[in-house]
Formats: structure tokens, sequence, C-alpha cells
């Protein structure tokens, strides 16, 4: 059986040298009970409501710790601003992203994942990770544009 994310994250801190704080502790929790993708600055304010006196270079240092143990992935959309997804438990997916409002859709597809091996292959190449971002125009978006919305 494999660790709760909670043994995870303390075994990573100890071989770090680290302490578990009860902050980490909170932040973590915080963390895995989002859906999507948060930046630093809004983890930051929902951990804020409960540790008033934690600071946000906690928040930031942590989520890095997050990411460095496997727990998280960090995703840059292309709007500058970084982002947080949990990885603990979730499977591979990519990425559909409106160039107009921003939003993010997660997409898994067998064909596409099938396609990457494939060229990898053909080029020589055995992949240990990747990422795809597909950018576009959301549906809303494009009835809004159209003036139908």
């Amino acid at each position: 059986m494999s660790k709760d994310p909670n043994a995870i994250f303390a075994d990573f801190v100890a071989r770090k040298k680290l302490k578990m704080t009860p902050q980490r502790r909170r932040i973590l929790e915080v963390f895995l009970s989002e859906e999507g993708h948060v930046t630093s600055e809004e983890l930051y304010q929902k951990v804020k409501r409960e540790y008033d006196s934690i600071g946000q270079a906690t928040v930031y240092r942590t989520l890095k710790l997050l990411a460095d143990s496997g727990l998280a992935k960090a995703v840059e959309f292309g709007d500058g601003a970084m982002r947080y997804e949990i990885l603990y438990g979730q499977s591979h997916h990519d990425h559909l992203i409106c160039e107009s409002c921003g939003v993010n859709v997660e997409v898994v597809d067998p064909a596409i994942e099938r396609l990457q091996e494939e060229v990898a292959r053909r080029h020589g190449f055995r992949l240990t990770a990747h990422k795809l971002y597909l950018y576009g125009i959301c549906p809303d978006c494009q009835k809004k544009a159209s003036g139908k919305g």
C-alpha cells in the first residue's frame, strides 16, 4: 500500500533536514483540497484565513517543496503566472487553454498519448516526461466574439 501524501511530505521534509511545521502541514492540507490549478498567492490567501501570521514566502517555499517531493507540479499557461496542480494520485493529462479568458480544461486522450510516443520513437527518443498545452478560444469566448452570447 502506498503512503498517504502527509507521510510522503513528512518523509521528504525530514530527508531535507527540515521540520514538518504546523504551517507546512496546513499548507499541504489546503493545497490537497484545491481543485484544478492554484497560484502561490491564491493558496496564501486561503491559508492566511486560518494562520494570520503566516508569510507569503512560507507558502511559496512550501509549494516548491511540494513540487520537489513529487506531490505537486508547477505549470505555466503562458500568462506569466506559475500555478501548481496536485500530482499525487492523478493520472497524466494535457491542457486546453483559452487565450481570451484563461479557462483551462484538463484533457486525457489515449490517441494523443500514443502519437507522442510514436513521434518520440521515430526520432530515436525514449520519453521520460512531457507537457502538452493547446491554446485557442473556448466556446464561450467564441460566442461573445461573434455577438451571439
